[in-house]
């Protein structure tokens, strides 16, 4: 199992980073909470999670530890894949999470795209007692301020990271459509995609 890597990056974007290591790049998909901690460094070492499948082998990575133990803690329950376990690591802090499972918030659980309420129920019954062992991390907000970006590059930017979460494209361009119709230029990547990735 590869447990982390580490190394400069060689693209990076809000859903996934190519990570550079002797001439070979590793394709590696990431949460939003992540992007928000290494979109300004060159090089990281990110926490990783290997996934193998019958038709793909697909590496996940985390900027914490606890990050990637809340993944595999998510991925353990009936109905939710690693793609909808970033989802929801993008969706909502691992701080928010916590505090969902432990005031058995479902509706909060459920407002996260693909997760129904039978499925939020089943992650508040199953994780309660083993998620207060993993997150001892303060609660935090994604940073406000990027450098400006042009609508249609942010349009674009959300458009793929929405996509290559999983996000089918007719449904995610109607609800970043919609966000950009409300608030206009005041949103910054990130909170684009948590609040499309919220949208129903």
């Amino acid at each position: 199992m590869i447990a982390f890597i580490e190394g400069p990056f060689a693209h990076k974007d809000p859903a996934k980073v190519v990570i550079n290591l002797g001439g070979i790049g590793y394709e590696v998909f990431i949460s939003l909470q992540t992007y928000a901690n290494i979109k300004e460094a060159e090089s990281a070492r990110l926490h990783t999670y290997f996934h193998v499948k019958e038709d793909a082998q697909l590496l996940y990575g985390f900027f914490t530890e606890e990050e990637k133990q809340v993944f595999t803690l998510l991925i353990s329950i009936s109905g939710i894949g690693p793609s909808t376990a970033l989802v929801v690591l993008s969706s909502l802090s691992p701080a928010e999470l916590q505090n969902a499972i432990l005031t058995e918030n479902v509706k909060v659980i459920q407002s996260v795209k693909g997760i129904g309420a039978k499925t939020a129920q089943r992650v508040i019954l199953e994780l309660k007692d083993k998620i207060q062992k993993i997150i001892s991390l303060p609660e935090g907000e994604l940073p406000k301020e990027i450098s400006p970006t042009p609508d249609n590059k942010l349009r674009d930017d959300a458009l793929a990271a929405l996509t290559t979460l999983g996000i089918a494209k007719a449904a995610a361009e109607k609800s970043i459509d919609s966000i950009l119709k409300k608030v206009g230029d005041d949103v910054n990547l990130e909170e684009l995609i948590r609040q499309a990735l919220k949208a129903r």
